[in-house]
């Protein structure tokens, strides 16, 4: 009798009796019910016959034969590296290095997601054309397992603690500074050479070496950086010709897609796990795009993580530097697996931009025999499931999360998984849910019923983590009790007890579902070189009371001011190189200089088109935000360039007394127009700002102004809304307007209608002319 056949005898025993045995487990469905005894044992109180039976089905789950087994688990960085192995980056990892998917079914391998632009990952990208090395050297250093530790380099378990130790110190190591030499970086990472074989410790020292005598990786030594991302791409630059720089390299993209494959080979292997246990979703350069239901549209992941929009996510699409391209060994893995896994984490960051890489969703499909599990998160998450786009005045459910899936992977969500696996929050003390809501953190609640209408099977067992609830009082999945269930499920599926939800589906038809584009523009290296070139010749003066000319700022002084700059741009990937082409330099106007008229607003901050200069009041720059906020302000206003020829303000009485102003405005003429758009685009933007155009003179605009109402002009009500589309907590005032488009509109008052139009138009104006974002999403 196999394995499959004792289990399915085993469990047809606990269910086919008049009294079942089951009755005695928690309610829920056959597999919660099964999870729940492997997980939390024996019930008290149970007879001695049914207990005897409950020991041996324990056991039979516990020996379900999953050393043959393929695994394929999907995701980002946390939610992945945590699952397979419990979260790499923790302090305390290395006292249970040996846990999760990896020990439980040694044939797994990860498809990691290579859209993260942010921490030391986006200080590599500055300087490399890789693709997002953070989250691969994440999954890398959790996939070690310990039997492949043992057999690779002949370790007891003693040894191969230690070495997993060396190597959480080694790839976690962070420094701000430029290291002296290899010989210190590696003694300052407090690595234990001892603890490494020989072939492993030479492996890894020369790739530490290499970061020094290569020019084109030394100079990622200047930036804040953690040392395991630079050695994945020290292993990757040891694969292709050194006498081809970066730039070069950016162009050579096939090079760079097979040294990638390679390098991360072989730091797989050197590490003692099979070649292929990591890999990309795709080894083509991709960001990712968010758009939220108001019609702003964010750039890069890391920007969409800190952005609070306060508006739910409509679409995300993923942009590829070039066609996309999956390795064949990623399908191939694919079409084999016994067994597919969505791993939890960032909803929209990371398993999305996955199935958006070609063929993946495709070749998950059409395998049709494997068993496919989605994990749920267990914690809303800021910015990304606060809001449910389609009930936002609720909390977020577990529906909601698979239809914004569905609403963002080529295809949908068919045949993608059958069941979720959620966590019961029934286990959770309620005084450990009360904590969490008083620190604004909500679960996310398993809504079974509309689960199964999607067409789904629901999972909900205790799958966190009760050590890290004792210790810390956090609810996180617990990667043991997640394999365990995952071993149950699997045990289950190959005994055809684990059937899939009968009921036909009602998941929505969604005929605009975004595809991975491609687009034509320059690597983020490329695209920071230009940044720094453009930024190197900007002229910064200072102006002082005390002074009859301006003074040039140089040295140090500049130098701050510059830097900064760069890395305004830097972070708002949004901004295009065109838009710097109408700024000459930046000039510091001391408070007792200022001589702008601050009658509308506390702007200290605007464009000069006689001299090309940003002017900012000097003491913005003692706080960076502020000083951010009023750079791109200024920045924002430069886009119009010379626009104006003339500006007037004039005092409208009525029987004596002052009841208004109009506020005239002169475009200039178009063979003599400066300015990043177009005379019609202008025209378009001046509409949108309530300016009328005049039907007797042509270019010319004006505006009425009620009694004592506050006015924003055309020109710096455009540098607001600039920062504010880009960062909406850099213009409050903006923020208060664009809130209408929170509201239901009704025929009640018609103004609303119009006003809310006209806020759309605005945002989809800057989107669209501004941002250039087409209508697909792209650039």
């Amino acid at each position: 009798m196999s394995p499959a056949q004792g289990l399915q005898q085993s469990l047809e025993g606990l269910i086919n009796q008049r009294v079942a045995p089951l009755d005695f487990l928690p309610n829920g469905n056959l597999a919660e019910r099964l999870i729940s005894l492997v997980l939390d044992g024996l019930p008290s109180d149970v007879p001695p016959a049914v207990a005897a039976q409950f020991t041996s089905c324990i056991q039979q789950l516990h020996n379900v034969d999953t050393g043959g087994a393929k695994i394929v688990i999907f995701g980002g960085g946390t939610g992945l590296s945590n699952i397979i192995g419990g979260d790499s980056r923790r302090l305390d990892w290395p006292q249970t290095p040996f846990a999760g998917l990896k020990e439980i079914f040694p044939d797994c391998h990860s498809i990691v997601c290579i859209t993260d632009d942010g921490g030391s990952t986006g200080e590599l990208l500055k300087d490399l054309p890789l693709i997002a090395l953070g989250d691969l050297r994440h999954v890398l250093l959790s996939s070690i397992q310990l039997r492949q530790l043992m057999d690779a380099f002949d370790l007891d378990t003693a040894a191969a603690r230690n070495l997993a130790t060396a190597l959480h110190a080694l790839f976690n190591y962070r420094f701000i500074t430029c290291p002296e030499d290899e010989k210190q970086l590696f003694q300052d990472t407090g690595a234990d050479p001892d603890a490494m074989p020989d072939h492993l410790q030479h492996f890894l020292q020369t790739l530490i070496a290499t970061l020094f005598t290569d020019g084109r990786l030394s100079v990622a030594l200047d930036r804040p950086q953690c040392l395991g991302n630079l050695l994945l791409a020290a292993a990757i630059y040891r694969q292709v010709d050194p006498r081809s720089d970066s730039m070069e390299l950016a162009a050579s993209y096939h090079v760079v897609r097979t040294a990638t494959i390679r390098g991360l080979a072989d730091m797989c292997q050197a590490m003692g796990m099979h070649s292929h246990a990591v890999l990309p979703c795709t080894t083509t350069n991709a960001r990712l795009l968010v758009r939220y239901t108001n019609g702003v549209q964010v750039t890069g992941e890391h920007k969409s993580s800190y952005c609070r929009r306060h508006y739910p996510v409509d679409r995300v699409i993923v942009e590829f530097f070039r066609q996309p391209f999956v390795q064949p060994e990623v399908i191939g893995l694919i079409k084999q697996a016994d067994v597919l896994i969505f791993a939890p984490g960032s909803l929209y960051t990371s398993i999305i931009p996955i199935m958006q890489s070609g063929g993946i969703a495709d070749a998950i499909r059409a395998n049709r025999d494997s068993l496919k599990l989605l994990v749920a998160n267990i914690w809303v998450q800021k910015g990304e499931t606060d809001v449910a786009r389609d009930a936002p005045d609720r909390k977020f459910h577990v529906s909601d999360l698979i239809q914004a899936y569905h609403r963002n992977i080529p295809g949908g969500v068919n045949d993608l998984f059958s069941h979720v696996i959620s966590l019961n929050l029934a286990d959770i003390p309620g005084s450990v849910l009360q904590r969490y809501a008083l620190e604004d953190k909500a679960p996310i609640y398993l809504d079974r019923k509309r689960v199964r209408a999607l067409g789904f099977g629901s999972i909900a067992v205790p799958v966190f983590s009760r050590e890290q609830l004792n210790q810390r009082g956090v609810i996180q999945h617990d990667p043991a009790a997640l394999a365990r269930s995952i071993q149950v499920l699997h045990g289950l599926w190959s005994s055809g007890l684990l059937k899939g939800n009968e009921a036909e589906g009602n998941l929505p038809e969604i005929s605009d579902l975004p595809v991975g584009t491609r687009i034509e523009q320059d690597l983020p290296c490329l695209r920071y070189d230009a940044i720094v070139s453009h930024c190197r010749y900007l002229s910064v003066e200072q102006v002082s009371k005390s002074s009859r000319f301006d003074q040039r700022l140089e040295g140090k002084e500049r130098n701050w001011l510059i830097s900064r700059v760069i890395e305004i741009l830097w972070n708002h990937p949004d901004i295009l190189i065109d838009h710097l082409h109408y700024i000459r330099g930046i000039c510091l106007v001391d408070p007792a200089s200022w001589k702008r008229c601050q009658q509308w607003d506390n702007v200290f901050s605007f464009y000069d088109p006689h001299d090309l200069r940003i002017k900012i009041r000097q003491d913005q720059t003692r706080d960076l935000g502020r000083f951010e906020m009023a750079f791109l302000v200024a920045l924002g206003q430069s886009l119009l360039g010379n626009y104006a020829r003339d500006k007037q303000l004039e005092t409208i009485e009525s029987g004596g007394e002052i009841i208004g102003h109009k506020f005239s405005l002169l475009i200039r003429e178009v063979e003599r127009l400066e300015s990043f758009f177009d005379f019609h685009t202008l025209d378009t933007y001046l509409r949108l700002a309530r300016m009328h155009a005049s039907t007797k003179k042509k270019r010319l605009y004006t505006r009425v102004i009620n009694g004592d109402d506050g006015f924003t002009p055309p020109g710096l009500l455009f540098g607001l809304c600039y920062a504010w589309y880009l960062d909406n907590r850099f213009a409050p005032n903006i923020e208060y307007k664009m809130s209408i488009m929170k509201n239901e509109t009704g025929d009640l008052i018609p103004e609303q209608i119009r006003i809310f139009d006209r806020r759309r138009r605005l945002i989809d104006f800057f989107r669209e002319h501004v941002f250039q974002h087409r209508a697909g999403g792209t650039k």
